[in-house]
């Protein structure tokens, strides 16, 4: 009865290959507006769904290591081809489907912590492709993973979808190829990620296909589908020495400005702005975010009187109980807004950079904060910082003249308030996004000056080294796109001094101390490298004075490499064989992420995202 089964469902399989392969070869056929091409969308999408589940029950009722990983490879072929559409419409139950292996922690309130057992793909291949699988669970989780693709093709509804839509859900799917897709983020164990990435480009030509008909000018379709393929065409070669900056030089920032003259030809508005702009045509500009998606705050330019009038608050000692303390005592324009301390002053944690502090979703090295002007209400109320209250901050601003002018022209209020002193501050902080390193420079085509180790040490900072799997470009931090929704915490097994014989887990307890799950002990919000040359010593501790230092310790799989045992270290502990050479190039390119310390807040402000 079960080889009944399978055979009814791989010849379903190959009638759905076959109407895909059919749909994708009939490009000159004329789909018009009239033809309703959202039905042909919706009908595409669920036919990979489909294809994807019915692999699923069938690598469940198997056995048989060579056809469970056939069975796998192909439920996988086919999420990747629905992915574009899939992560647009429903996120939560896309990174459900594709959480890493790891217990999934959320944490809404004291009242409200759930730990969840991982499922989905990432589990699967984790637990398919190793010496002595599992059976039981491998099935398991593949009938839960099957049953949510279920769950997503009967309930999934296409009514509401416009062209605009459509458009946002391709740009996300090429630039999420290009920033977490070919890095191994959600590959760890094969390492498929630039078959994957065909995939994805696949289900993207697909979708243009459908909309042919929207196209005024067919001569930009056949350059928008010759774009593609000439993608797909790119992503060959091995895993290890793939030239990542390459492909996302010469193929997804032209896609970009491709993108957008489709939304001109299209004739497309949108109806507000997401993480990347609507007008971004880099993914390594000032130009490239919408800062108010950032914000606790809606606005369509950032106001530069706001930014002047928070840089002066910005250094205002007397916000402090004793007036020896300001914002800028612990991150200094001069040290790219750090201190150069191990520890900040009366703090047990190391002062991380402001710049593009704006561009994240939590705060701290625990991610207690979920905004600027939250982190300014923390630094206001601690024992250890200014050692007051909101009614201080407020007091000192109304007491001087000049800030309440300037209060009043700005605000239109009568008063000042303590909420309108934090978001200055905050405008302030929001303006040092200058993305005017070398790196950033050279990607946008200004120059041409990047050496090969440069090069090289960001092509083994997005695969081999597995950096960018944490630190995701472009801002190499820890807020993961293309949803910039959230900021991830880690365990990396910091250890409490520079020990590689007989080391221990520093004391601090990180995310721990903000609900006391335990689960979350020692885990830390993943900070940006962009700088990171400039802002020694570094870790949440500063245990290491190097980036030499920091490199080794990843080299060697983390805390758990130099003898630190710990059950929930999300790092991988494998070590990564990195060659001498390799790790300098990891360091040239690093440097090359620096932002001049010449130019000024000031100079860096005029370059931000504004319209």
């Amino acid at each position: 009865m079960r080889h009944l089964l399978s055979q009814k469902a791989y010849g379903f399989i190959g009638l759905l290959v076959f109407l895909s392969c059919f749909i994708a070869c009939n490009r000159q056929a004329d789909t018009t507006h009239d033809e309703a091409p959202i039905d042909q969308l919706a009908a595409q999408y669920y036919g990979h769904l489909r294809a994807s589940f019915l692999h699923l029950d069938s690598l469940a009722q198997s056995q048989d290591p060579q056809k469970v990983e056939g069975y796998f490879l192909n439920a996988r072929k086919h999420f990747k081809m629905a992915e574009p559409i899939l992560a647009f419409m429903d996120s939560e139950n896309y990174k459900f489907l594709n959480q890493p292996n790891i217990p999934k922690i959320e944490e809404e309130d004291f009242t409200d912590i759930k730990i969840k057992s991982p499922k989905g793909f990432q589990v699967l291949e984790e637990s398919i492709f190793v010496e002595n699988p599992d059976w039981e669970s491998i099935s398991k989780t593949a009938n839960v993973t099957a049953a949510r693709m279920k769950l997503l093709h009967d309930n999934t509804s296409f009514d509401f979808v416009q062209p605009y839509h459509v458009l946002w859900m391709v740009r996300d799917g090429f630039v999420r190829v290009a920033l977490t897709g070919i890095t191994g983020f959600d590959s760890p164990v094969l390492e498929q990620s630039l078959a994957e990435a065909r995939d994805v480009y696949a289900g993207l030509e697909e979708m243009i296909t459908l909309y042919r008909g929207h196209f005024k000018d067919q001569a930009l379709y056949e350059r928008v589908i010759q774009a593609l393929d000439n993608s797909v065409t790119a992503l060959q070669g091995d895993f290890s020495t793939f030239d990542r900056y390459g492909f996302i030089k010469a193929h997804t920032q032209p896609m970009l400005g491709m993108w957008n003259e489709v939304v001109k030809d299209w004739g497309v508005t949108f109806p507000f702005e997401k993480a990347i702009r609507n007008d971004a045509t880099s993914l390594f500009s000032d130009q490239t975010f919408n800062l108010s998606y950032f914000s606790s705050e809606n606005f369509e330019a950032l106001d530069q009187q706001k930014v002047a009038l928070g840089k002066k608050l910005f250094h205002e000692k007397a916000f402090s109980l004793n007036a020896n303390m300001s914002c800028a005592t612990c991150h200094l324009p001069d040290k790219q807004f750090t201190d150069g301390r191990k520890t900040a002053l009366g703090n047990h944690r190391n002062s991380p950079t402001l710049f593009y502090a704006a561009l994240q979703k939590g705060f701290f090295y625990d991610n207690r904060a979920g905004s600027l002007e939250g982190q300014i209400v923390d630094v206001t109320t601690n024992v250890n910082e200014f050692h007051t209250d909101l009614d201080h901050l407020q007091q000192v601003a109304a007491s001087d003249a000049d800030y309440v002018k300037s209060f009043h022209e700005l605000y239109q209020k009568d008063t000042v308030l303590e909420g309108d002193v934090r978001n200055a501050i905050a405008s302030y902080i929001r303006s040092l996004v200058p993305f005017n390193s070398k790196f950033d420079r050279n990607m946008n085509g200004l120059e041409q000056t990047l050496t090969a180790d440069e090069r090289q040490g960001f092509n083994l900072f997005m695969g081999k080294a597995k950096c960018a799997t944490c630190h995701f470009p472009p801002v190499f931090n820890g807020t993961v796109p293309v949803a910039f929704k959230e900021s991830e915490v880690e365990l990396i097994g910091v250890p409490n001094a520079n020990d590689t014989i007989n080391a221990t887990i520093d004391k601090d307890l990180g995310r721990y101390e903000v609900y006391h799950t335990e689960e979350r002990k020692h885990f830390f919000k993943t900070p940006t490298v962009r700088n990171a040359a400039l802002t020694a010593p570094f870790m949440h501790n500063g245990v290491y004075n190097t980036l030499e230092e920091v490199i080794d310790f990843y080299d060697r799989g983390g805390g758990v490499g130099i003898g630190i045992a710990l059950e929930n270290q999300t790092l991988p502990t494998d070590k990564l064989e990195l060659t001498e050479a390799e790790k300098a190039a990891l360091v040239a390119f690093i440097e090359a992420l620096n932002d001049p310390v010449s130019k000024s807040p000031e100079a860096a402000g005029k370059e931000m995202a504004v319209k």
